[in-house]
């Protein structure tokens, strides 16, 4: 998986801390560092807001709070 992200970003923030207490392993990539990683961004999900989840399938989960992922991984059977 790949999580885009804002390094301030509170919800960011909340996502990895999701991710992390479950053992997922994902790609960090913050869209504030590279232009072309936030711009990659942008042409996956739609949006320009973080963060935003890519799983291996391609899947997008754009713009989520913790609810919205616990929600998302269920959905997709995705494990750790």
């Amino acid at each position: 998986m790949k999580l885009y992200v804002k390094t301030w970003c509170p919800w960011c923030i909340a996502a990895r801390e999701w991710l992390d207490t479950r053992g997922f392993g994902y790609e960090l990539i913050d869209v504030e560092a590279d232009r072309a990683d936030y711009d990659e961004m942008i042409r996956l999900s739609g949006q320009g807001k973080t963060p935003t989840l890519v799983t291996r399938e391609g899947v997008v989960l754009p713009d989520f709070g913790p609810e919205e992922l616990e929600a998302f991984v269920a959905r997709h059977g995705l494990k750790p």
